[in-house]
């Protein structure tokens, strides 16, 4: 389904990613691992075209190269708007709800560019099934919501944009040990779905607990990857990128 040749990017001159290669196969559930700095946000942000938006206070954009391949057709160079309606879906770090929205206004927000609204207002409420808390805090503004409960609105509202590739960056950032679990848990359920999953976490154990393959990436580069049987068997591995 996802295909990366040789990924490289620069921020002013500073290298991000070098050289990254990568494969998700459809129905996959594929794990990115790496300390802070080592390029995992920037990888998520170019395969959904955000990276190389123009974003506020900053003059140029990033430089890309190497080739990003959804279902055999070329993505580096799209929009990020073309991205999100072939199916490509990121869940961005740190939540970033709508703030002067209401969670259903958020939510709505993310079937933004459909059509169907039978189909929108089915899957609206399998996101409250996901979340039930979501249902209960529909009319209240977004930032108010907890740490916790912005992070499954983050997830339902891309799941309101009825994804086949779904891109989640660090779900379980400042979350608590219990919340953690459970949204790792419904992370599970949607992959289950039948929805392909691309994951960044900093959480190891979050990683080696769910996805079926795992990257890690160092210093923009990919060191290894490999299922979690494969990567637990190399001492070096455990100690010098999984820490354990």
């Amino acid at each position: 389904m996802l295909e990366i040749k040789d990924l490289t990017v620069h921020y002013d001159g500073a290298m991000a990613l070098n050289r990254v290669s990568l494969k998700v196969e459809e129905g996959e559930f594929v794990g990115v691992v790496g300390p802070n700095g080592s390029g995992k946000t920037t990888l998520l942000r170019a395969i959904s075209g955000v990276l190389m938006e123009i974003e506020p206070g900053k003059k140029e954009r990033p430089s890309l190269s190497g080739s990003i391949m959804f279902n055999g057709k070329g993505i580096d160079k799209s929009k990020a708007w073309n991205i999100t309606k072939m199916g490509v879906i990121h869940c961005p770090e740190r939540r970033r709800p709508f703030a002067e929205m209401t969670t259903l206004d958020n939510l709505r927000m993310g079937a933004y560019l459909r059509k169907n609204r039978s189909e929108i207002k089915k899957d609206l409420e399998w996101v409250y099934e996901l979340f039930p808390i979501l249902k209960e805090r529909a009319r209240q503004m977004s930032q108010t919501l907890s740490g916790g409960e912005q992070q499954m609105l983050a997830i339902g509202r891309a799941l309101m944009s009825k994804p086949k590739l779904l891109l989640i960056d660090e779900p379980s950032l400042g979350l608590a040990p219990l919340l953690k679990e459970a949204v790792l848990k419904v992370i599970k359920e949607i992959w289950r779905s039948g929805v392909t999953i691309l994951l960044v976490e900093q959480d190891v154990a979050i990683t080696l607990a769910s996805a079926q393959r795992i990257y890690i990436l160092a210093h923009g580069r990919i060191a290894t990857q490999g299922t979690k049987e494969e990567l637990m068997k190399s001492r070096d591995v455990r100690e010098i990128y999984l820490g354990l």
